[in-house]
């Protein structure tokens, strides 16, 4: 029996388990029996910290089903958190490596801030089929795919059932997408539900995904904007905590995104492989 140091933590209601590489683990048998909420620890994923040669960490993200991710904004946040606790960092602003580039991030105590990549790909008010109805939605990708769907009545929304047509949908073949359904509450606040892909269910929160709704309904609000510094919105996640989401525009381009959030640590442990 091998034993595999573990931190439990969670941004905004995504959980995860931290571990530091190790040579010779299975990291996707290891995601998906380590995240099982019965016969494991219980959690959305699991991320490595690695050694990077291109920055100074690298961070791995298996979902709970095996894949692996490019990016996870609330991961993120959590890596960053752990960094700055676990391996004493010489610089507060440090890079980190990921599938979907190097991001910066920094982190004082259990609130963590990460620059993400400049988002891509965005298209507004893509027509949709979908269980025979008609429907218009938006799509970004902050690292990983993103799908925004604007309602009316968020609570009542079937998250599981709709988004789950949406994540397969051809329309975003081959990679699939994530599923975001997202209500404006004020012009500075949006709330919104995610159908994660990879997880397979809806999640408590999750960072791209508030990324990406952030930029989305910002857009959406601000029609023709062109120039605007510290442009941003504030996303309300399931879990109810509110992450807050800044950017620049510059010439029409998005750039300079950042989002902050929480990052607590649960739990430190031995896991039994």
């Amino acid at each position: 029996m091998k034993k595999i140091n573990f931190t439990k933590m969670v941004g905004a209601g995504n959980d995860f388990i931290v571990i530091d590489a190790a040579p010779g683990l299975n990291y996707k048998k290891l995601a998906m029996k380590a995240c099982d909420r019965t016969e494991g620890i219980g959690a959305d994923g699991l991320l490595i910290l690695d050694k990077s040669a291109k920055a100074d960490y690298k961070m791995r993200i298996i979902n709970s089903d095996g894949s692996e991710a490019e990016m996870c904004g609330n991961g993120a946040r959590c890596i960053a958190a752990y960094i700055v606790r676990n391996k004493k960092p010489r610089k507060k602003l440090f890079t980190v490596e990921t599938l979907a580039g190097i991001i910066s991030a920094t982190a004082t105590g259990e609130v963590a801030r990460v620059q993400l990549s400049a988002p891509t790909g965005y298209q507004a008010d893509i027509p949709l089929t979908v269980n025979d109805r008609r429907m218009r939605v938006s799509y970004i990708d902050t690292g990983v795919p993103h799908a925004i769907v604007f309602v009316d009545g968020l609570e009542g929304i079937d998250v599981a059932g709709i988004g789950r047509v949406i994540r397969h949908h051809e329309r975003f073949e081959p990679r699939g997408t994530n599923v975001n359904f997202v209500e404006q509450v004020n012009e500075r606040l949006v709330s919104a539900r995610t159908y994660e892909r990879g997880v397979e269910d809806e999640t408590k929160a999750c960072g791209t995904g508030s990324v990406a709704v952030a930029i989305v309904a910002y857009l959406k609000a601000n029609p023709g904007v062109n120039d605007k510094k510290v442009a941003g919105m504030n996303v309300r996640t399931a879990s109810g905590e509110i992450l807050e989401v800044r950017f620049d525009i510059k010439a029409g381009v998005v750039s300079n995104v950042w989002l902050k959030g929480s990052a607590k640590f649960i739990a430190r442990g031995e896991y039994y492989v």
